[in-house]
């Protein structure tokens, strides 16, 4: 039986951790003074640094999805790599006890026929994109402290200097059990850490061209699919393509997690986070196709990497969504706010990821759903994309 997700979650300022310097003095002191609610939701990278506006409201604007008119199965021409996702009527979200408040309530949504990426982008694919285009990674650049200050509260102190400089954010994981409320136990803001070197300057791709690419943000996954003639999926597309077909289930196989003893996706086991026993096969990211796909034909939708959507995240949205009967092709709401952390701009990231587990989260589930700072790269955290029909 997985452990509730209402035991008690971390209650910190994930915002500040990415403020870097003096980051850990400053969690400290916030929480002690609960600058910060409680969150609903867990296997939460922390979120993040802001980068310029303009560029980030000519990419959110390119992310409007028309409505697409369903054809047959047979009139749609071979897509290599894609799946073509039939579209149809599903329940999105879910009413289960053991979930998390901003999936519920399950509510009616139709979503038109799509094609979508059999796997995950990965660094072969992504090295031909950068290759082609010289596009420049979030994480490569220097942030601007007048831009991510807007994302923490009034007064927070500006980082060093030298802290301000081109990194991401890394899964460290401790060697030796720690206490689950402080997650800057086992992710670091590290300098030189990029699509490229992911965990830092010291790691690099070598055997790992078809692994998700991950430290990429939310405008260098848009860059990458409007590259390639294609876009991010919705929230609701890739909620009803990671369902592969199955209508209500707790896991995008069926009911049980490990069904006749196998392993479906690529999470956590052991004690978190400083002892993944690799009981699936792996203890970090795997590559792409390492487990059976779903009824699509998609690999990967649950755990490995989160996935990034198009939607902003609002924590409430499905709670309006319910309202309106059968929504069709929901593009999400018009702007982003969560509670826990209301200046940070979030879009929706799913599907979980290789640091999700049932001793600390059960985010390895179709419903399940997160907020991420679209500026915010991680060791977890990738995309694939959509093709319109």
């Amino acid at each position: 039986m997985n452990k509730s997700p209402e035991t008690k979650k971390p209650k910190i300022p994930f915002t500040i951790f990415l403020a870097i310097a003096a980051v850990f003095l400053f969690l400290a002191i916030a929480s002690a003074k609960g600058l910060f609610p409680a969150k609903k939701n867990c296997c939460l990278t922390p979120s993040s640094r802001a980068s310029l506006i303009a560029p980030f409201i000519k990419t959110a604007e390119a992310q409007t999805v028309p409505p697409a008119v369903s054809p047959k199965d047979t009139a749609q021409p071979e897509q290599p790599g894609m799946s073509w996702i039939p579209g149809g009527e599903f329940t999105m979200g879910t009413d289960e006890q053991e979930s998390y408040d901003p999936e519920r309530p399950a509510h009616p949504v139709k979503v038109d026929g799509f094609w979508m990426d059999e796997t995950e982008i990965t660094n072969e694919q992504f090295e031909a994109f950068v290759k082609a285009t010289g596009f420049v990674t979030t994480a490569e650049k220097k942030p601007d402290w007048e831009e991510l200050k807007k994302q923490v509260p009034p007064g927070t102190p500006k980082p060093p200097e030298e802290m301000l400089q081109p990194g991401s954010l890394v899964f460290t994981p401790p060697d030796h059990p720690v206490p689950l409320q402080d997650i800057s136990a086992w992710w670091a803001w590290t300098l030189g850490a990029n699509w490229r070197h992911p965990e830092g300057p010291s790691s690099n791709l070598k055997e790992r061209q078809n692994h998700p690419v991950v430290q990429v943000a939310w405008d260098d996954a848009v860059a990458y699919c409007q590259w390639a003639g294609k876009r991010l999926p919705t929230e609701a597309e890739w909620e009803f393509a990671a369902r592969g077909g199955l209508e209500k289930k707790r896991f995008a196989w069926g009911e049980e997690f490990n069904p006749q003893g196998k392993w479906m996706a690529n999470t956590f086991q052991g004690n978190f986070p400083n002892s993944d026993t690799g009981d699936d096969g792996f203890s970090r990211v795997s590559p792409v196709k390492s487990f059976k796909p779903n009824g699509y034909g998609l690999y990967d939708m649950i755990g490995n990497v989160w996935e990034w959507n198009s939607d902003w995240f609002r924590a409430d949205a499905y709670q309006s969504l319910a309202e309106k009967g059968t929504t069709v092709n929901p593009q999400g709401p018009s702007e982003s706010y969560d509670p826990a952390e209301p200046l940070v701009p979030k879009r929706v990231t799913k599907g979980g990821s290789f640091l999700c587990t049932s001793k600390y989260c059960v985010n390895y589930r179709p419903s399940a759903r997160r907020g991420t700072a679209f500026d915010s790269g991680s060791s977890n955290i990738g995309f694939r994309c959509v093709r319109s029909s």
